[in-house]
């Protein structure tokens, strides 16, 4: 394993960025091996090699379909993950069903792999809607319902969002949506896996899956498309995924995929329960001791691995650091987003200040997680946050010591 040299010291090593890179469970590492060792064929190959990576494939398939109540398993498209599926429901509706129409809405606070294809096709003769959502981050729905038109082909909403945790009205915004006839794809990144998705029940007509986030590899990701839904392809070959993603099948990522999948089908209920306790312990202990503390998202309607805070006066960045040093790795936001100095676009869409959102941390627990490590974690913030304000310009006298 290979750490950054600042860490070496540190006594205790608390893993919390769970969101940015989840290790591979290792059942899953255990049903992929075959197809890296002995079951080497290519599923498109008609001999006996082909035939048995063909079969691994569609159980893969089965799996993630029984997941999320697809109408059947060929539902599930394999793809490289979710951007690339993202990318796919996106673009792919938009570009086949321009007689239907040209608008396309969106909210403001959707991962970027949906806010840049939204912007690429602005440019390309379609108009791309950010809808505003409220200080939780749930989509304004009579804002949804105001500008959805005839023109309208597609509504992509978030199922719940990466960086605040909110859980998004999916049945409610659905409804609102078929009500124009306009297709719905929902980016599930975050919550498959967590929280139970059922495309049939709530009205999902694309439904984007990765599997890294269910402890799958990563590398590998899905697009569930409901019959009838038409897409125009990104990629162009030999015809794999029912013509939809051409390209020979990453078999070992996709078995773990839907052996991942299977896990998450099984355990979600009970592991969520304990991440919900988890969660709930931490977000106490990181707010109750520290004056101008708060936390960003929805307190309850949010997933069960999230925890958002923020600490006026100071920044995400520089308690990041000082959490490293003491053996936690957190994040600040979106790891798509973590390269750039600009406040999240997500924090911002909810309502807060550029110096509020820069005063954000991120933790996103995981199985690994204990009691133990969100109270060590939450132990570490009353210091550093004392020091950084004593340290910081903006902090008022009276927080100064």
């Amino acid at each position: 394993m290979l750490l950054s040299e600042r860490t070496l010291s540190a006594t205790k090593r608390v893993y919390m960025d769970h969101a940015a890179g989840r290790p591979v469970e290792p059942r899953v590492i255990e049903a992929m091996l075959p197809y890296m060792k002995s079951s080497y064929g290519n599923p498109s190959s008609l001999h006996v090699f082909g035939q048995e990576a063909k079969r691994a494939v569609e159980e893969a398939r089965a799996q993630v379909a029984k997941l999320i109540n697809a109408e059947k398993k060929e539902s599930v498209i394999f793809t490289s993950g979710a951007t690339e599926s993202n990318n796919l429901a996106i673009k792919g509706v938009a570009n086949r069903n321009k007689d239907r129409g040209t608008r396309i809405l969106t909210s403001s606070v959707e991962h970027m792999s949906v806010v840049n294809p939204c912007k690429f096709l602005s440019t390309k003769g379609f108009e791309a809607v950010f809808l505003p959502v409220d200080k939780y981050g749930f989509l304004n729905l009579e804002s949804l319902q105001k500008e959805l038109t005839d023109k309208t082909v597609l509504v992509s909403v978030v199922y719940a969002n990466g960086e605040i945790g909110t859980i998004e009205p999916i049945k409610e915004i659905s409804k609102i949506a078929h009500g124009k006839n306009a297709y719905l794809h929902v980016d599930a990144t975050a919550a498959c896996g967590q929280v139970p998705v059922d495309v049939r029940n709530e009205g999902i007509d694309l439904l984007t899956i990765s599997s890294n986030d269910m402890y799958g590899p990563r590398g590998v990701g899905a697009l569930c498309v409901k019959d009838g839904v038409r897409l125009e392809p990104l990629l162009h070959g030999g015809g794999q995924e029912r013509g939809l993603r051409s390209g020979t099948e990453n078999v070992a990522a996709v078995v773990g995929f839907g052996k991942a999948a299977e896990i998450a089908k099984k355990e979600m209920q009970t592991e969520s329960a304990r991440l919900t306790k988890l969660r709930d312990r931490f977000i106490d202990g990181l707010l109750k001791p520290i004056p101008y503390s708060f936390l960003n998202g929805h307190p309850t309607t949010r997933l069960p691995d999230n925890v958002s805070v923020r600490y006026s006066f100071i920044e995400g960045e520089s308690m990041l650091l000082s959490l490293d040093m003491m053996g936690v790795y957190a994040s600040s936001g979106s790891a798509c987003t973590a390269k750039t100095l600009e406040p999240s676009h997500v924090l911002l869409a909810v309502g807060l200040k550029h110096e509020e959102a820069h005063g954000s941390l991120m933790f996103t627990l995981g199985r690994h997680n204990t009691e133990e490590d969100v109270d060590y974690a939450a132990s570490l913030m009353p210091d550093i946050v004392k020091r950084l304000r004593n340290m910081s310009p903006l902090t008022p006298k009276e927080l100064r010591m």
